[in-house]
């Protein structure tokens, strides 16, 4: 298990009006050293404090080897309808921290990294939202993200401190019964009312809460939460 990776670019946000909403998804590369708070890398914003942002969702991870699968499974339908080229690079999803080598099926739910005076854990895959479908223009891009489990994955800060491009993230712990963050996709998003997956993601005690209340209400209801809202941006 390779323990220690470097990142290729931070980057920071600001809320802006793009896209037809207002989004703090364009972010630019962060020079240099940077204060990571519980909430975040200082001067990153969020445009929708409710469904992203806090705590639990304090840093996006995105593995840069996934913009050329995204292009191979767009560009054609681009380029037929004149629709001008179109930048497949980081930070087009969002993300804070880009990276080569680590992936969904390399990072583990739980995994606790040591970046330079800070210490972050991963604490749940992101959820595609239609955020993305409006940024790319592909009207289905959050759910085709999520059936193919590329999603990035999220962190909580444990510890805050000054970070930069230049430290690396050095696993420090990895929970005994990890999952990976393709296998939490899998279970969550494409069987999302097997029982044995659901129990296997109940005892993942490093699940975020908001994660772990709707694996709770599944296995209680046996029914999954609409999402509508999420993937489309609509009831």
């Amino acid at each position: 298990m390779k323990s220690k990776h470097y990142l290729t670019n931070i980057y920071c946000g600001k809320v802006a009006q793009r896209y037809g909403m207002e989004t703090a998804i364009d972010k630019q590369v962060v020079e240099g050293p940077v204060y990571l708070s519980l909430e975040g890398l200082a001067g990153d914003e969020c445009g929708d404090k409710i469904h992203h942002g806090g705590v639990e969702r304090a840093l996006h991870q995105y593995p840069a080897e996934h913009y050329a699968y995204w292009q191979k499974k767009y560009q054609k339908a681009f380029d037929e309808n004149n629709v001008e080229q179109v930048n497949w690079q980081a930070a087009g999803m969002g993300e804070n921290l880009s990276s080569l080598s680590m992936t969904e099926e390399t990072v583990c739910l739980g995994d606790r990294y040591q970046w330079g005076e800070a210490i972050i854990e991963v604490s749940q895959p992101r959820s595609p939202c239609f955020q993305l479908n409006k940024r790319w223009g592909i009207e289905n891009l959050s759910v085709d993200m999520q059936e193919v489990s590329r999603c990035g994955w999220l962190y909580r800060v444990i510890q805050p401190g000054m970070v930069s491009v230049d430290e690396p993230l050095q696993l420090i712990n990895r929970v005994t019964n990890a999952m990976t963050i393709k296998a939490v996709c899998d279970a969550f998003f494409n069987d999302p009312l097997n029982k044995e997956g659901l129990l296997q993601l109940q005892n993942q005690s490093t699940l975020s809460d908001t994660w772990m209340d709707r694996v709770l209400h599944r296995i209680e209801t046996n029914e999954v939460e609409s999402w509508n809202f999420r993937l489309f941006g609509h009831v």
